[in-house]
């Protein structure tokens, strides 16, 4: 096993929660109106969102509210919602932005051979709440909380009973073990979280959705900010320009709405 696979999911959550951390570092302090540590823009009940650039260390906006309507748009701007339990909702573009272009999706070697052993079945769509409850019941070190709150639970369970968020299971004896979940919209798969119970579960369902997405001709997979255990899979870091360019192209192309099913090759 490499070392990088040998990281546990813990500290792959560490990971992405710092890279979060770095780009809204600003967020624990935040005060709106008078006092606000920096410029951002407060958002209401209107279904729209200021211009990317105008993000600070990528916080772009504070407020309004989690329908699908305003979900969607965000997701269509290159925009996704991050805060943790208590704070208002804040709106994040970061630049760059990491993102895994599905056919140049790398395994390692030592995942493989765990993989061809097929420790554990795995479905898609199975039981979409248990495995974002799962990942927001996930130990993160350094934090007390999560930021999928019972109301970003609520939204993406919604999502997902419009055919548009999807999950992947990993089970072992029946019990659910680790998984992912995210939004797919046209030609792009936004992955939101992950977690494991078992090693390499999670990993071994991100590859088997990567592959399919491939084959679905679903080739964009946003996932939001740098971490290693991402790079090693081959994601890499783009300009937040050529991200958008990117997904401009994803969300002209039709979207394969739910259930997903695996082995599915329509």
């Amino acid at each position: 096993m490499t070392e990088g696979l040998a990281r546990t999911e813990a500290e792959i959550h560490k990971e992405k929660a710092a890279a979060l951390a770095r780009i809204a570092r600003t967020r624990n302090s935040l005060t709106i109106g008078a006092g606000c540590a920096m410029p951002i823009f407060r958002l209401d009940h209107r279904l729209a969102f200021p211009p990317v650039e105008y993000a600070e260390d990528g916080l772009l906006a504070v407020g309004g509210d989690l329908r699908p309507e305003r979900l969607l748009l965000a997701y269509r701007s290159g925009i996704f919602p991050w805060y943790s339990d208590g704070q208002p909702i804040l709106w994040h573009s970061p630049d760059p932005r990491m993102v895994l272009v599905a056919s140049e999706l790398q395994v390692p070697r030592s995942l493989r051979k765990t993989m061809r052993k097929r420790p554990y079945e795995l479905t898609l769509d199975g039981c979409f709440a248990k495995v974002v409850a799962g990942c927001a019941s996930a130990e993160r070190p350094g934090q007390s909380g999560t930021w999928i709150t019972p109301d970003m639970q609520a939204a993406y369970r919604e999502l997902h009973r419009r055919g548009l968020a999807h999950s992947v299971e990993a089970w072992q004896g029946g019990r659910l073990v680790g998984g992912l979940y995210g939004v797919s919209l046209g030609a792009a798969f936004f992955g939101e979280s992950m977690f494991a119970l078992a090693p390499d579960a999670s990993k071994i369902a991100f590859v088997r959705l990567v592959e399919h997405l491939q084959r679905w001709d679903i080739g964009l997979v946003d996932c939001q900010v740098y971490t290693e255990h991402l790079a090693r899979f081959g994601a890499v870091e783009w300009p937040r320009k050529r991200y958008l360019a990117a997904l401009k192209k994803a969300l002209a192309r039709p979207t394969r709405s739910g259930p997903w099913t695996l082995g599915d090759e329509g």
